[in-house]
């Protein structure tokens, strides 16, 4: 008897990352299921997909909230493996709208636990999509005391123009260091603190039901076909748009916060080798590019390959829940995974623009995203 290939039920698997890991798994042998609910802030008002993986004989659509359980129920029927991608992912949105974020991340990561707890099913792993944003300030060296982790910033810092953390113990400048997996969480967003409460019900659950699981902490992913109608997050595409436009280029605070940008298509490799591998089993494991790369060089970047007319403009203006700079120490992800990242961000940049110029030019909803901020004082 022939032997099937596994599937694997991929939730928000039409999204930017869904899609690009659903591409490397079918290449490597995989049936997915793609479960979705495509939701109009990520995909707009009239969704309008065009991916390859469409027409793969492999690959099974299901259209349907993680919400509700029963569709989950189906989705889950054939599937040997889960990548649990769904979520909303806004950190200053989630911060007035704390029972929806905590019903689509936290709730309904639970109720796909409870499922696999009282129902037959034969999954026999999860890997989970984290966040870096659950490190908050993340990592940070003091001549004085060493390493520290300093609290996310407060109202009064924001205010004063005091971007940069300070030492907890000594309140003397600190220095950035990689971030890994050891350092305490310290969620600066509602969204951070779901993405943490989903590790957490992700890990006991499948300890308790013999269902290996693996968390990867995903940096700032960015690449061809990430969302260009979600004025919530990344920045690549709010930038590009507003490059595309003419419009101005706000740059919050001082222009030197920075992240850590890492390509999908590395991140798509991440799951699949999280999916495969047993010496990560029971892990959380950092993905990134492990380099920080400021928000004004970012700008600046764009600009210069999209043939920009303006320049980015330092506003002072800046978002409560934002934290200030955080990159991954990629040691577990490159001993225990056999990752590290391929593709440069000057490279990925070059990409994402090529992609960016062949697209519609979407609407620019970074102005009115910033006022509903402004409105609940989440912003200045």
């Amino acid at each position: 008897m022939e032997r099937r290939s596994k599937t694997c039920l991929i939730t928000g698997g039409l999204g930017f990352i869904g899609l690009n890991v659903t591409k490397d798994l079918i290449r490597h042998g995989w049936n997915v299921t793609l479960f979705d609910n495509l939701s109009p802030q990520i995909h707009g008002v009239l969704p309008s997909i065009e991916n390859e993986v469409f027409n793969a004989p492999q690959v099974e659509i299901m259209r349907g909230d993680v919400r509700d359980v029963s569709l989950l129920k189906v989705a889950l029927l054939e599937a040997d493996a889960v990548i649990h991608l769904a979520a909303e992912t806004g950190t200053a949105q989630s911060m007035y709208q704390v029972a929806h974020y905590n019903a689509v991340n936290s709730q309904a990561t639970a109720s796909l636990m409870d499922i696999l707890a009282n129902e037959q099913h034969s999954i026999k792993k999860i890997v989970l999509a984290s966040s870096r944003s659950i490190y908050g300030e993340g990592a940070y060296l003091c001549e004085e005391h060493g390493m520290v982790f300093p609290s996310p910033r407060t109202l009064k810092e924001f205010q004063a123009g005091q971007w940069d953390p300070r030492c907890p113990l000594c309140h003397g400048s600190i220095f950035l260091t990689p971030t890994s997996e050891s350092t305490p969480p310290s969620p600066a967003s509602i969204y951070a603190a779901t993405k943490l409460a989903q590790e957490d019900i992700v890990r006991i659950s499948g300890a308790a039901f013999n269902i290996d699981t693996v968390v990867l902490r995903l940096q700032n992913v960015y690449g061809a076909g990430q969302s260009l109608h979600n004025p919530y997050t990344g920045i690549l595409s709010i930038f590009s748009t507003r490059i595309r436009r003419g419009m101005n280029l706000p740059i919050f605070e001082d222009g030197l916060e920075s992240r850590d940008f890492v390509h999908v298509n590395d991140v798509a490799r991440a799951f699949r080798l999280a999916l495969t591998s047993d010496a990560v089993n029971g892990r959380i494991i950092n993905i990134g590019e492990g380099k920080p790369t400021s928000v004004m060089d970012i700008a600046n970047l764009l600009v210069d390959k999209l043939d920009g007319k303006i320049r980015p403009e330092v506003t002072g203006q800046y978002r409560l829940g934002d934290i200030r700079h955080c990159y991954a120490d990629l040691t577990q992800a490159s001993t225990l995974l056999g990752y590290s990242p391929e593709i440069s961000i000057d490279k990925g940049l070059d990409q994402f623009v090529d992609w960016v110029l062949s697209q519609p030019l979407p609407d620019d909803g970074l102005d009115k995203a910033n006022e509903e901020l402004r409105k609940r004082r989440m912003m200045e």
